[in-house]
């Protein structure tokens, strides 16, 4: 493949990781999964033999089936206090797609993306298949000193609410003033709230604002908050205009997300979500287990309160964060995701996930850690 779209996109290099971590489980180590992007949680079968197969094998609406929409429409109503429409929504083939898509549609050569470190590693390069410019907002710099880096370039700003990999959560008002002050300078604002159920208290979505700016996409992700990442279910939520936009764009890449997994989220969404409740409360307290951890073995991380997240900080180390992450899973078979991935300022950190490990290889894992933060 030949198409210079490709020359400066780099492999994910999560996905890279745990394409290691798949080796040493295929050759009989036991590794230390912390790089794993998802939680592991315990969901009965409920079977396909009450669905209509006739119609599962088959294309369904672009936009997505009314029915699931209705589904997510009750969901926000329920879970957020937040009035949507399903006319407002729009359902893909997992959130990233729609992260992609609506790049695309906004998006020209040349045109500047605004991102806050740390930023999940595929807006950047989504960023770039769409031939445009990322500039990348430090981390250490806050919510209310955005505009200082608007240009007469920037035409997008991605905010990932709660954040990966650091968990922070932004504060709603100020999330609305970043908006309008977005909209003032024409510049297009995608909200990715992919882990919205990962949090200790309810969550505000920015989604109540979507007919007050034309300049506001929601996204949103079922297969993530619901421990079904495989099932690849992710939806996005905006103004009228952008929803027919994202549907074309729908039609000619995917067509229709999988038609027979969208009538099991629509009959089982509830039940489902009845049952992942209860774990996300337990993961959130292990959250909180593990940030005593941290501060047990002294080890400094990014200010945040949600998803499943750590991102931990290692100046103290000699190393930096790709030079680490080797070390730890060549030496002690630990997977982590350097810092690197996630901005142009954040080399010296690691991303540790704690969803899919037991509290006692977590401890064991951040011990370890902690013995290359020591000053040699």
């Amino acid at each position: 493949m030949n198409s210079t779209r490709l020359e400066n996109i780099a492999p994910a290099k999560s996905i890279v990781i745990n394409q290691k971590v798949y080796e040493k489980r295929r050759n009989g180590q036991d590794v230390t999964v912390l790089s794993l992007g998802e939680a592991y949680f315990s969901i009965p079968d409920f079977g396909f033999n009450e669905l209509d197969h006739n119609v599962g094998y088959h294309y369904s609406d672009s936009q997505g089936m009314p029915e699931l929409r209705d589904r997510i429409e009750e969901y926000y109503k329920y879970n957020n206090n937040t009035s949507v429409s399903k006319d407002n929504i729009i359902i893909s083939a997992g959130s990233k797609a729609l992260t992609l898509n609506y790049m695309l549609g906004i998006l020209n050569s040349n045109d500047e993306v605004l991102l806050h470190e740390p930023a999940w590693l595929s807006y950047e390069d989504q960023a770039k298949l769409c031939d445009a410019t990322v500039t990348y907002i430090p981390y250490k710099e806050e919510i209310s000193s955005f505009e200082k880096y608007f240009t007469d370039k920037t035409k997008l700003i991605v905010i990932n609410n709660p954040n990966n990999p650091s968990g922070l959560i932004y504060k709603h008002e100020e999330l609305r003033r970043l908006i309008e002050l977005a909209n003032i300078n024409g510049i297009y604002v995608l909200v990715d709230e992919a882990y919205s159920d990962f949090i200790s208290d309810s969550f505000k979505s920015a989604a109540e604002w979507i007919n007050e700016f034309d300049n506001l996409c929601v996204i949103n992700s079922m297969s993530k908050n619901f421990g079904m990442s495989g099932w690849r279910i992710g939806y996005a939520i905006a103004n009228d205009k952008i929803i027919k936009s994202l549907t074309v764009l729908n039609q000619h890449t995917i067509t229709c997300a999988p038609t027979i997994l969208q009538m099991y989220f629509s009959k089982y969404m509830k039940e489902i979500y009845n049952i992942c409740k209860p774990q996300l409360r337990e993961l959130i307290n292990k959250r909180k287990k593990v940030e005593s951890l941290l501060h047990k073995y002294d080890i400094p991380y990014l200010e945040g309160s949600a998803t499943f997240y750590f991102f931990i900080d290692i100046s103290k180390s000699k190393y930096n964060g790709d030079d680490l992450s080797v070390i730890l899973m060549d030496e002690h078979s630990i997977a982590t995701v350097p810092g690197s991935a996630y901005g142009k300022t954040t080399g010296k950190f690691l991303r540790v996930s704690i969803g899919t490990e037991s509290f006692e290889k977590i401890d064991n894992a951040l011990k370890i850690i902690s013995e290359y933060l020591k000053n040699e």
